[in-house]
């Protein structure tokens, strides 16, 4: 596999060329040999010269990968990436970004990065459309390929860890997470998270066996049997163990053809234990070493970390209970954070597995940052993908989209009320952050100050100081919610734009809506106000900036404003301002877009 051959990949798939399974099952062997040697954690280091690229879910959506590649260029040396699981189910194209990843992967072992997600999952992908994805596609061969993607699925990696600071793993933690057990973890044990771990255990003969559905182990493979989980019941021991060892397209679920595909998944988490024996594994947590517990407990607590590295979710609140909506992981609270990675030593955990509406979200005091890459995934327009670029400072910056085959599935109807809409939502934007001008402007046809002025006064004062040569008149409909008598109450329309500030307590506002026009640049900005490019802006700095500004713009701004807002704008007051908390201070939100 060469860069060029991946490219043409590419290339083909954006045009809905399908590869020989010949190919696919080529690449897709090759990248099982290569997974064999990678380690459960990997270890990556960036430099100024060297940004990584982190990637949440995809979860089938080529749209989305493509739109990456097109804005942030394809992965190589110079551009590594870190692709955080759930690459598929749902979307349509599973098996394509598949492919592509895994062709970078081969092409550039040292430089792409793919962590496991709990859609990595054959027992899953039976109830979220990749299996039937597969074996639509490829008639002949799909059984032969998703018997071989089992396997590469149990051999990604759990995790990555950039400069030794910032952990990268798909779910989440528990307060029980050790990463130097997950380093150790015979990750390929684990073929479906959703089954519970095999048991190793000594035979009448003397011989080691494997007490498990997931994997076995001696003797030949016609001769293995199928034996029991660790919570099966010995009602369903007999049944299991005369049943031979199959193929994917003979699994035990193909026994009841007239079961749909979400019962059997219930039915199969069920018989696994799933969530009974994520329970009795986590309130055992606390009574045994599992370094030094027997085989079984070992394993259940290895198991354990598997489970809630891929399937766990955050909450506000302290502690850590069982995530009783997914029916595996945890949900973990800011003290688990915390603990956590303060004992690892680490500064920040991201994370992906839920889908946020602007393709990115902060919690637990910035310390945990959910990244998700799959646009418009509930409809079109529902969210932004986002994907993450990191330097040496490990600073992350965001960059947000929304792939086009949205506007594509549109009907002409569709189409246009959506672009009206963004175009409206960019139209308010500008009137917000020109508020104080239109309102100076507004009063000069109001001499009497009663509030009101006429349709005509309004059009044109706003068209006044926006300068943008639009047809205000016929606007005012979708601008102004009421025109009793044909009058305009601009002081009450100036509230009633759907635009929310940030909550911070200044005394001058004027130096607000300076940066909220200048909201585009304001990641330059930052550049400017932090001389010594630390990647974090002292209030020293700040004042110096803000005044030689304020001189510039011949704005009369005084040093308790310049105070106020730095001091709103470090929201975790630690005395300075990274970059994170200075682009959501002047973050704007249209109201009328949040309508999921």
């Amino acid at each position: 596999m060469t860069f060029c051959g991946v490219s043409m990949l590419v290339e083909a798939f954006k045009h809905k060329q399908k590869l020989h399974a010949r190919y696919v099952l080529q690449i897709l062997g090759e990248t099982w040999r290569l997974l064999r040697i990678l380690p459960n954690i990997n270890h990556v280091s960036v430099s100024h010269s060297k940004e990584i690229t982190i990637c949440g879910d995809l979860h089938g959506q080529l749209e989305d990968l493509l739109l990456i590649f097109y804005k942030n260029g394809l992965p190589s040396c110079e551009k590594p990436y870190v692709f955080n699981g759930d690459f598929v189910d749902r979307g349509k194209n599973s098996l394509e970004i598949l492919l592509i990843l895994f062709g970078f992967l081969l092409v550039y072992p040292n430089d792409v990065h793919l962590n496991r997600g709990n859609h990595e999952d054959h027992i899953v992908n039976l109830r979220y459309g990749f299996t039937k994805e597969v074996l639509a596609k490829y008639r002949v061969h799909g059984r032969k390929i998703l018997k071989l993607l089992q396997k590469i699925f149990s051999w990604l990696p759990i995790a990555t860890v950039i400069n030794h600071k910032v952990l990268v793993v798909h779910g989440g933690i528990s307060k029980s997470t050790d990463l130097d057990m997950v380093a150790r973890v015979d990750r390929h044990r684990y073929v479906s998270v959703l089954r519970p771990p095999k048991m190793v255990c000594q035979s009448l003969n003397g011989k080691r066996t494997m007490n498990s559905r997931n994997e076995h182990v001696d003797g030949p493979v016609e001769g293995r049997r199928r034996v029991r989980s660790l919570t099966y019941q010995s009602s369903t021991l007999t049944q299991w163990n005369n049943l031979p060892r199959r193929s994917l397209h003979n699994l035990p679920f193909s026994i009841q053809p007239n079961c749909s595909v979400e019962n059997e998944l219930k039915k199969r988490r069920r018989l696994a234990g799933f969530d009974q024996s994520y329970r009795e594994t986590k309130a055992s947590d606390s009574d045994s070493d599992p370094e030094f517990g027997d085989a079984t407990e070992a394993d259940g607590h290895k198991w354990k970390q598997i489970v809630d590295l891929l399937w766990s979710d955050p909450m506000p609140q302290n502690g850590s209970i069982p995530n009783e909506v997914r029916g595996g992981g945890c949900y973990w609270g800011p003290d688990v954070t915390e603990e956590v990675l303060g004992r690892h030593n680490l500064q920040l955990l991201i994370r992906s597995h839920e889908c946020k509406q602007d393709g990115y979200e902060f919690c637990h005091n910035r310390r945990v940052l959910t990244i998700f890459s799959a646009s418009n995934y509930y409809e079109v327009g529902s969210n932004r993908g986002a994907y993450i670029r990191m330097g040496p400072d490990l600073v992350p910056h965001f960059v947000q989209y929304q792939a086009s085959r949205t506007c594509r599935e549109l009907t002409l109807r569709q189409s246009v009320g959506w672009t009206e809409r963004s175009a409206l939502r960019a139209l308010r934007e500008q009137l917000f952050v020109h508020k104080s001008d239109l309102i100076r402007t507004f009063q000069e046809h109001d001499p009497n100050n009663t509030g009101l002025i006429s349709l005509r006064h309004w059009a044109s004062a706003t068209e006044t100081v926006l300068k943008l040569g639009l047809p205000w008149r016929m606007l005012r409909s979708q601008l102004v919610s009421r025109t009793p008598y044909g009058m305009v109450d601009y002081k009450q329309w100036i509230k009633e734009l759907s635009i929310t500030e940030p909550k911070l307590e200044v005394s001058d506002t004027s130096i607000l809506e300076t940066m909220y026009k200048n909201h585009s640049n304001l990641e330059t900005i930052f550049r400017i106000i932090d001389t010594d490019h630390s990647g974090l802006i002292s209030f020293e700095e700040f004042r110096q900036t803000w005044k030689l500004l304020s001189s510039h713009l011949k704005m009369d701004i005084s040093d308790k404003a310049i105070a106020d807002l730095a001091k709103s704008i470090d929201f975790n007051k630690d005395g300075g301002i990274d970059i994170n908390e200075f682009m959501e201070a002047f973050r704007l939100v249209d109201l009328s877009a949040h309508t999921i």
